[in-house]
């Protein structure tokens, strides 16, 4: 008869308990009130209500108010907005939300155990508040935050909330790190408690356990009140308030366990007489232990979560508090807040530059290592930029501000580092499926355990059965799969940010672990993006007024953001002896084109010029015509006749190439007038940066603009096999490449510094800009190296599979520790040993595991890049599949026949035959990683508008021309041939 009753209870407690886990909740849909929806949520052991529905396009306000403490809602993370919200105890604080794209968005508490949903439902009345909320949606916006919406946060004190809007993510980080928040206070009243709860335990823990002397089951009891009714009660208010939300949690599981184990020992030491005489022992010990290890273990892990924020208020503690201005020609110190952009900084040795600007007097050199991660001092001039926080050395200057507040590089590196280390990873989707089913199968798997021991078990079977439940609640740990990924993560971005690594999100740091092939930009990147003036070649009527030709060139290239521009500006300002080309020539109608250089009017010396300045193909596009050699320049007939052939003028540009130079043409007045060239060498650790990467089974790739001979030259510099140089490739033709590495199985990692590189960092698995780079490219990139040397990508490398390692040991022990423990703990072992596991040695291991969880991802605080840059390994990363390399043709030049492309396509027909030459008109070859491997197949056709080789089974279109069948690589350049099939097959 028992076992009917024992079976027909379990499963109506299982029909009650997946009914309470799963049944739908009611979603509470937040009101509209003068233009802003707004929601208030109760966080007391889970968020109430759990699932709140708000329009999109309108501004949501949540005002979260905490009616407890304790380590587990202490904060509330919202992955998909970039979000990390601390919540003080029992205090409110608001979060002002701009979702824009519907949808559902969870969230949940920093330790990733209680869960919420914000479900975004298409607007109805977005034009109602759009007036009303523009200043927040635009302040917002520019944070760096995700596609689905922006975020305002602010904390109030008293019971009472506001919205701050003007205050950005950056700001609130900072504010947070620089002042203390309820950590310490929350620090302060868990050791209370667990001292409490030590003093308590430890006379029955000694009676019971050890058998030191006897205590009766009365002063057993006596000893535990303080415990139960003081030292346990945030977890058991948590606990209960997380089973009333319908959201368990671990809390829920150890109040569950210890209060059954409680009232049991109760009924054995007041009402004995109600249970066999075999089943009266007390477990007034395990109560005991098990809420001491847990204060022990929530401990741990406050500290734990204190200490991975030490990165943030490292950054955000080196800004100073005041800064001395000057106003009215008198030095003033002011708080750092009321600095304003314009305002003029005075700087003594040795002090810290509160803002970023731009020097206007004095030399100095200042120690950028805090922001950039490099040791050495940068000399600071008249002129030169400088950054907020970093430190001044043995001179003084004054510098006018030009970024203050939210815009400094200071504030933006704490708004990175928050959005990243509250962003979810794609591994946490696996543990966060898990806990989603966690709880109600322990749950599941205790009252079944009840049942089955009560059932079928030995006497005294109704304690095997409460042993063998208390232990499986007890021993359970969703606490240890939930901190799994989040704590890695939030430390390894803070370790990463104090070595000048900025990644952007857990998402890119779990890309950067399967990189097998980074590809690198030249300019900027594997050189030092400095480059100087080496060569001035002018032809024709300039060969006389060389400093003239020079003058003019620079003129045009004056407001060009390109390093090489900056170099012809600098040497032609230098012969001269002037401090601005401006003085001697006027620039008017000045364009930059992408990938191909400038135009631009110059008026030099009274007269216009139509200039154009860059590489053969803008030469072409403007259809320039032969140097223009008049009566006067032909007195040295080898002049006129290296002038007047092409041929002479392409082998003055290779013998440059050559050399490691970049020659660059220049056209004026619709006539080429010369060539200039400049030479950019390569950073001191590019070469061993390049060599560490293969030695870790790492690609690497040089992909730029600059022509093939200059390309190889700088590659055979640093260590690049000739055959992964892609040169001569446009910007906008730079992403297809790294799309077509993408096609072989490559997980491509791109590193650039300029807008040219923007949409290939934007196209890559994950995108690197060099920090001394441009704000475009910074801002399209997945991950930023502050101090602009290489040796930070093998170092970013490094840290993210070490971090993604740590996540794997974190997860295996996580997910095992609670298989095999639920396993033991509902008794599997019972035949072989007799005995079952005792409770309090299930509360033992439950708090041991979440400290082997903490004290694992605590070890990425210790990484030391150079140390694990020096050991010789290779990444585990998946290789790429070597059959789909066919598809990988790198060459790809544009279809105007102009001046050099021209030439260059008869020589071709003269020296290989017009359909043979396999390479693309402007004169550059196409030098990927496959670019030898069959043009001359029989199988291949050419695309007749690129020259690229293509395979007919699986050309991308194909068009019909008198009575043939023409192969494309894509339907673009179909398109273009079936406007004008003539001009392509001239």
């Amino acid at each position: 008869m028992h076992i009917a009753i024992a079976l027909i209870m379990a499963l109506l407690v299982t029909a009650g308990v997946l009914w309470f886990f799963f049944a739908p909740r009611k979603a509470y849909r937040a009101p509209l009130r003068d233009g802003v929806q707004e929601a208030v949520v109760e966080v007391k052991g889970g968020y109430n209500p759990a699932v709140i529905e708000a329009e999109a396009g309108m501004p949501l306000r949540l005002i979260f108010d905490r009616k407890e403490d304790g380590e587990c809602s202490s904060h509330v993370v919202f992955s998909d907005f970039g979000v990390d919200l601390a919540l003080p105890a029992f205090r409110t604080t608001t979060l002002t939300l701009h979702p824009d794209e519907p949808g559902e968005y969870p969230f949940a508490c920093g330790m990733n155990m209680l869960h919420g949903m914000l479900r975004v439902l298409p607007g109805r009345h977005a034009g109602a508040g759009a007036d009303a909320t523009a200043g927040i949606a635009t302040t917002a916006a520019n944070t760096s935050m995700p596609d689905s919406g922006n975020s305002d946060m602010h904390s109030t004190t008293g019971g009472g909330h506001t919205s701050d809007s003007d205050e950005t993510d950056a700001q609130t980080a900072q504010k947070n790190a620089q002042t203390p928040d309820s950590g310490e206070t929350d620090i302060r009243a868990l050791v209370a408690r667990l001292v409490v709860a030590a003093v308590c335990t430890i006379p029955v823990f000694g009676s019971t356990m050890l058998m030191l002397y006897p205590m009766p089951n009365w002063l057993q009891f006596l000893l535990m009140l303080p415990i139960v009714g003081y030292a346990a009660l945030p977890i058991f208010r948590s606990g209960f308030a997380a089973i009333a939300h319908r959201s368990p949690e671990m809390n829920a599981l150890v109040s569950l366990g210890a209060l059954a184990a409680f009232a049991y020992s109760c009924v054995v030491t007041f009402a004995p007489n109600v249970l066999p005489e075999n089943a009266r022992e007390p477990y007034f010990e395990a109560v005991g232990v098990v809420v001491t290890l847990m204060l022990v273990g929530q401990l741990l892990e406050a500290r734990a979560r204190k200490g991975t924020g030490e990165a943030m208020r490292a950054l955000a503690g080196l800004q100073p508090k005041t800064a001395r201005v000057v106003r009215d020609g008198k030095e003033t110190s002011i708080a750092i807040d009321d600095v304003r952009v314009g305002d003029v900084i005075a700087i003594r040795p040795g002090e810290q530059l509160p803002v970023d600007g731009i020097v206007i007097s004095g030399t100095s050199t200042v120690g950028e290592s805090m922001i950039t991660g490099e040791a050495m001092p940068v000399a600071k001039t008249e002129g030169s930029e400088v950054t907020g926080a970093t430190i001044n050395g043995g001179g003084s200057l004054r510098y006018r501000a030009t970024k203050v507040g939210k815009d400094t590089v200071l504030a933006q590196i704490i708004g990175m580092v928050a959005a990243a280390q509250s962003s979810k990873a794609p591994v946490q989707r696996l543990a966060d499926r898990i806990s989603g089913v966690f709880v109600p199968a322990v749950v599941l798997i205790a009252v079944w355990s009840c049942a089955l021991w009560f059932a079928f078990g030995p006497d005294p079977r109704v304690t095997h059965a409460l042993v063998a439940a208390v232990s499986v609640l007890l021993i359970a740990c969703p606490c240890a799969l939930g901190l799994a990924t989040p704590l890695s993560v939030t430390v390894s971005t803070g370790r990463a940010a104090r070595m000048g690594v900025l990644v952007r999100s857990a998402e890119a740091l779990e890309t950067c672990g399967k990189v097998n092939a980074v590809v690198l930009d030249k300019t900027g990147t594997i050189t030092t993006g400095k480059p100087t003036f080496t060569d001035v070649l002018p032809f024709g009527k300039w060969r006389r007024q060389a400093d003239d030709f020079l003058t003019i060139v620079a003129a045009a290239e004056r407001d060009s953001e390109h390093p090489l521009a900056a170099a012809i500006v600098a040497a032609a300002a230098e012969k001269a002896d002037i401090a601005d080309v401006a003085e001697l020539a006027q620039t008017t109608d000045f364009q930059a084109i992408a990938g191909r250089g400038v135009t631009a009017r110059v008026t030099f010396r009274g007269l216009p010029h139509t200039v154009a300045v860059g590489n053969t193909d803008l030469i072409d596009d403007l259809d320039v015509d032969m140097p223009d050699v008049t009566s006067d320049t032909s007195e040295i007939a080898s002049e006129t006749i290296h002038d007047t052939n092409l041929d002479a003028i392409i082998a003055d540009m290779e013998r440059l190439s050559q050399q490691g130079k970049t020659p660059i043409l220049a056209a004026i007045d619709g006539h080429l007038a010369g060539i200039v060239a400049v030479a950019d060498v390569p950073k001191a650790d590019s070469r061993q940066a390049i060599e560490l990467l293969r030695k870790r089974g790492v690609e690497a790739v040089m992909l730029t603009g600059d022509n093939p001979t200059t390309a190889r030259a700088i590659a055979s510099q640093v260590g690049i096999d000739e055959r992964h140089v892609i040169a001569g490739v446009r910007p906008e033709r730079k992403a297809d490449e790294i799309a077509k590495l993408q096609s072989q199985g490559y997980t491509v990692a791109m590193v650039g510094d300029g807008i040219n590189d923007a949409p290939a960092l934007a196209r890559a698995n994950v995108g690197f800009a060099i920090g001394t780079g441009t704000d475009v490219a910074i801002q399209s990139a997945d991950v930023t190296l502050m101090g602009g040397s290489l040796m930070g990508l093998v170092h970013a490398l490094d840290l993210t599979h070490a971090a993604m390692r740590n996540i794997a040991q974190n997860l295996g022990f996580a997910l095992g520790y609670n298989s095999i423990g639920i396993v033991i703990a509902a008794g599997v072992l019972y035949p072989f040993t007799g005995t079952l596991l005792n409770p309090m040695i299930a509360g033992a291991a439950m708090a041991f595991s979440s400290l082997c969880v903490v004290t694992n991802a605590s070890r990425l605080r210790l990484f030391d890049p150079d140390a694990e840059a020096a050991k010789n390994k290779t990444y585990r990363v998946r290789k790429p599949d070597p059959s789909k390399n066919n598809g990988n043709q790198h060459s790809r030049k544009g279809t105007i026949m102009g001046l050099f492309s021209d030439h260059k396509a008869k020589k071709e027909a003269e020296n290989m035959g017009a359909m043979g030459a396999g390479h693309c008109c402007g004169g550059h070859d196409g030098h990927g990683m496959a670019s030898n491997m069959g043009d001359s197949a029989a199988n291949v056709a050419k695309d007749p508008v690129c020259g690229m080789s293509v395979d007919p089974a699986t050309a991308a279109a194909t068009r019909e021309y008198g009575g043939v069948t023409y192969y494309f690589c894509n339907p673009g350049c179909a398109d273009k041939f079936a406007q004008n099939p003539a001009a392509y097959l001239g």
